[in-house]
């Protein structure tokens, strides 16, 4: 697990956070002890594919419509409250 001073690790950031994505740990020191880790998120979406993105397309399109749309909705609860 490579590890770096703040001042460094200022100076390289982009650098580290390509080295954490790739799976490395990156730990971050101030006066030579370890204050900050930096990997990964845990729940980073990945980027959906255009088949999948399809696919939704698709269902929604197959989905009856639901009635008055959120704006008409809110337009009506808000007249009918003056």
């Amino acid at each position: 697990m490579p590890s770096y001073s703040i001042a460094n690790a200022k100076e390289q950031l982009s650098r580290l956070i390509d080295e954490t994505l790739r799976g490395e740990t990156v730990t971050i020191t101030r006066h030579g002890k370890p204050v900050v880790e930096l990997r990964p998120s845990a729940g980073a979406p990945d980027r959906m594919t255009a088949e999948e993105m399809a696919r939704l397309r698709a269902r929604r399109a197959a989905r009856p419509p639901l009635g008055e749309d959120a704006v008409t909705i809110i337009r009506e609860m808000r007249d009918r409250e003056r």
